[in-house]
């Protein structure tokens, strides 16, 4: 229970976690059910629960109930500044390698 509250409105924390990853590509594709989202990791239950609960605690995942079939789903609004972020470093890592670049090229003519 510790886990989710820490995390709780942090994308960057809760997918840091290889199997929380892994469940977010699965719904990438679409809306599954709990089952389809986290199965095949080699965990137990009570750890895909955990890492389920992160996700939603984070925004990241949605739960749908229809009767007893319990459906997740991404919350693309949630990851919008996360992705925002991650935009602004790649710009600013590409401008750094160019500069790195230039000069590596002006090294090897002079």
């Amino acid at each position: 229970m510790v886990i989710v509250s820490v995390m709780a409105n942090d994308p960057f924390t809760a997918l840091a976690h290889p199997i929380r990853r892994g469940i977010v590509e699965r719904l990438a594709h679409g809306a599954a059910t709990v089952g389809e989202a986290t199965g095949g990791f080699g965990v137990s239950k009570p750890t895909i629960s955990r890492h389920v609960k992160v996700l939603e605690a984070a925004g990241i995942v949605v739960r749908r109930v229809e009767g007893r079939t319990h459906l997740l789903g991404l919350d693309l609004d949630a990851l919008a500044e996360t992705v925002d972020w991650i935009d602004r470093q790649r710009a600013i890592w590409e401008r750094m390698l160019d500069v790195v670049d230039d000069y590596l090229e002006e090294q090897k003519a002079g």
